[in-house]
């Protein structure tokens, strides 16, 4: 499957985008748009927030993804801050927001907007991220974490990728789906890995070798579970798990109304 590569042609272009923005240019159809410097603010803990110590419930990350292409379109039945402020009540220990537009019907917007309403819960920041500027985005727009994928990029990048969101005071989550990936994570002193479960190339799933990459992180590095969550089953194996924390996404978002759900996931880590 192409779709990999069809995000990050696509990605490329909006970097440029961005990048000509920042310099204060903009092609000759962009409409002006003028927006506020952000306001500075302390960053949240998300090494804090992610962290499970023994004995502790399974932290959870829920996700406002408004379509994917693997699942194709999601609920809408809330706008993306109003979910986002959800989730944060109902117990979330992070927030992740979609940020790309053209595959997963997310924004900047959504980030920022979420961020207005959230003040104690972390945001991810969750892009397909290829040059520092969507780094510098994800700060300005609230961001406390941003995701930073190892697939895309080579280990050079990814460790300066890595080293420019810790200056702008973001904490970088790097993910990973195999060994290989592990450590070049390890190599770029990622504090937060997650494990994807979902092969981004071909969109197939493995259980299997999730495991074997989570139990592989070091003890002192927070691991997180990412995609395959379907139900409070699934829940209750990765809790079992070395996993200090799971991304839970389409589960969620197919719920026009997430709170009884996010509830049962809640009580399947054990945060009941």
């Amino acid at each position: 499957m192409r779709v990999l590569a069809d995000i990050l042609a696509s990605k490329r272009r909006e970097v440029e985008a961005l990048k000509a923005r920042a310099s204060g240019h903009r092609a000759p159809h962009e409409p002006s748009v003028a927006r506020e410097a952000p306001r500075p603010r302390d960053p949240l803990d998300v090494v804090g927030a992610l962290r499970r110590p023994a004995g502790a419930p399974l932290r959870l990350v829920t996700e406002v993804k408004l379509r994917s292409p693997s699942a194709g379109p999601l609920s809408r039945a809330m706008p993306p801050e109003e979910r986002a402020a959800v989730y944060a009540a109902g117990g979330a220990a992070m927030v992740s927001i979609l940020c790309d537009g053209p595959f997963f019907d997310g924004s900047w917007e959504h980030l920022a907007s979420a961020r207005a309403r959230i003040a104690k819960t972390p945001l991810l920041a969750k892009e397909f991220v290829l040059d520092p500027v969507q780094v510098v985005e994800a700060r300005d727009r609230g961001g406390d974490a941003v995701l930073l994928i190892a697939r895309i990029v080579d280990r050079a990048t990814l460790a300066s990728l890595a080293r420019t969101a810790r200056e702008a005071g973001l904490e970088p989550l790097v993910e990973v789906v195999d060994e290989g990936e592990l450590e070049a994570a390890l190599a770029a002193d990622a504090r937060v890995i997650g494990v994807n479960a979902r092969d981004l190339d071909t969109l197939a799933m493995d259980a299997a070798r999730t495991a074997r990459v989570l139990e592989a992180i070091p003890a002192g590095v927070v691991a997180v579970h990412l995609s395959g969550i379907r139900d409070a089953d699934d829940v209750r194996r990765v809790a079992a798990s070395r996993a200090d924390a799971a991304l839970v996404g389409e589960a969620l978002m197919r719920e026009d109304d997430p709170r009884a759900r996010l509830a049962s996931f809640l009580d399947a880590a054990g945060g009941r």
